[in-house]
This record gives C-alpha cells, structure tokens and sequence, in this order.
C-alpha cells in the first residue's frame, strides 16, 4: 500500500471548519442545479421551443444590465433597476410564456433557457432545493466517515464532527425572508467555464442532448471531451410583486470552442 502523504494537498484546505464548510458550498450548488432543471421530470414541465429570438436576447440584455448594477460583494439589486427587475419576473403575466415550463432559443453552438416560477412553484422549488442538499449532505456524511473515519488525527476527527454538526438553511442562502418582507429583489449567479452538457441534460433535464440544444450543437453519439464541454451560467431572479412571490432562471449554454457570453 502507498502511504499517506505528510502533508495535505496544496489545494486542499487544513481548516475543518473550512473543509466542512468547502463540502457545504459545493452540495448548495448541486442542490440548485437539481432543483432548477427537474421540473421536467418530477412536475410535468414542458420543454417549450416556443421563445423567439428577440425575445430571447432582450432577456438576455435586461439580466446583463441587472448583473452590472449589482456591486461585486452582493446578490441584492440596486433600487434604481427594480422596476426592470419587476418587468422581467413578471413576463409570463404580460405575454403568452408559462410558468413552470422551459423556454428555449436555440442557435447553433448557443442555447438560452427561461424558467419562471410563481406562488406555489416557488414555494415547491425551496421544499425541493433544501430536500436535494439534505440527501446530498447525509451522503457524504456517511461517505466521509468511511473513507476517513479509522483516522485518528484531530483534524480529520474535527472535519467529520463539523459535518455532523453541519445545518444549511437554503432559503437563507435565497435571502427569501427580506425578499419577502422588505420587497427586495435579489440576482444569484452560477457560472462553469466546463461543464458537461451530457449531464446538463440526461441528469438534471431528464432529455436527451438533441431535445435541449438541438441537433445541429447535439454531441455525436461517441462524443470526444471537446464535444461536451460547454460554457454555462445561470442566473437566479427574485422577488415579490403585488404579495406574490416569483422566481425566474435564465440559463446561457455555450459550446466552448465559441468565445463565451
């Protein structure tokens, strides 16, 4: 057998707590992935090739000017873009779009996704995301204690405690209760300069890739690395009007062989 290494992975933090709360970061963020995109396969939403181009690039624009008026240390939008802000949670209520659905403009190489949720969907969306990190954090509970538990040094034996003792209230992370309470509209962003699109959409979309992006941007049917690779960024829109609740998703997919948006 190799030994253990004296000294821990340059990339690896020695804090428990850190460790833990590295562990944590990661499980919110695959928590949100799965909660975003399993409408499809858990509440009967529509994969709906029904958004037209300028439609789909005027979102696009409007999410970019949300994005810049944020300061770099806050998700909470300025009040001077909260009319904006408003107009595009509200789009479904203006126009023909569902909510619930997903929205797609699709281009070759480049795709964009729209999801609103509203009322009752949202309150799904906080049962489920908090339901995906429960499971994922009980997992590696007990996977790290298999994998490390005949360890016997402080450390170790500090980060599994830290696991243990770990509680994340995701609606928190969503700043819901001022969302909710002091009209707050609030923009997230989750941005992967590599992430496979094969599982984008088999795993977290429940379609195949040529269902999403379409057959001309599809991976053949052996895919190299290359062929699925993608830039991905999501963007999270919240906020209340008229005392309802509302969520919108704007998903930017973008082969990476093109210069990402």
């Amino acid at each position: 057998m190799f030994d253990e290494p004296n000294e821990p992975p340059a990339d690896r933090p020695t804090d428990p707590a850190v460790r833990a709360k590295d562990k944590a970061d990661e499980l919110r963020m695959h928590a949100d992935l799965a909660a975003v995109f399993e409408g499809h396969r858990k509440f009967d939403a529509e994969l709906r090739s029904d958004l037209p181009a300028d439609t789909a690039r005027d979102i696009q624009r409007r999410i970019g000017r949300l994005e810049k008026s944020r300061s770099a240390d806050s998700p909470l939008l300025p009040e001077s873009v909260a009319g904006e802000a408003a107009e595009l949670l509200n789009l479904p209520q203006a126009g023909s779009l569902s909510t619930n659905d997903y929205h797609i403009h699709r281009r070759p190489g480049e795709a964009m996704i729209v999801r609103w949720l509203t009322g009752e969907q949202v309150e799904q969306f906080y049962t489920r995301v908090q339901a995906h990190f429960d499971v994922g954090l009980t997992g590696v509970r007990e996977d790290e204690r298999q994998a490390l538990g005949w360890k016997q040094d402080p450390a170790t034996l500090a980060y599994l405690d830290a696991l243990d003792t770990l509680e994340v209230k995701m609606a928190e992370r969503y700043l819901r209760e001022p969302i909710r309470t002091l009209g707050l509209f609030v923009l997230s962003t989750l941005a992967i300069d590599e992430m496979n699109i094969a599982h984008v959409c088999d795993y977290l979309i429940g379609l195949p890739a040529v269902d999403v992006v379409g057959a001309a941007s599809a991976p053949p049917a052996e895919p190299t690395e290359q062929d699925l690779t993608w830039f991905f960024k999501l963007f999270s829109l919240r906020g209340t009007i008229d005392g309802v609740e509302r969520m919108c998703f704007f998903t930017y997919l973008q082969k990476t062989d093109d210069t990402p948006w």
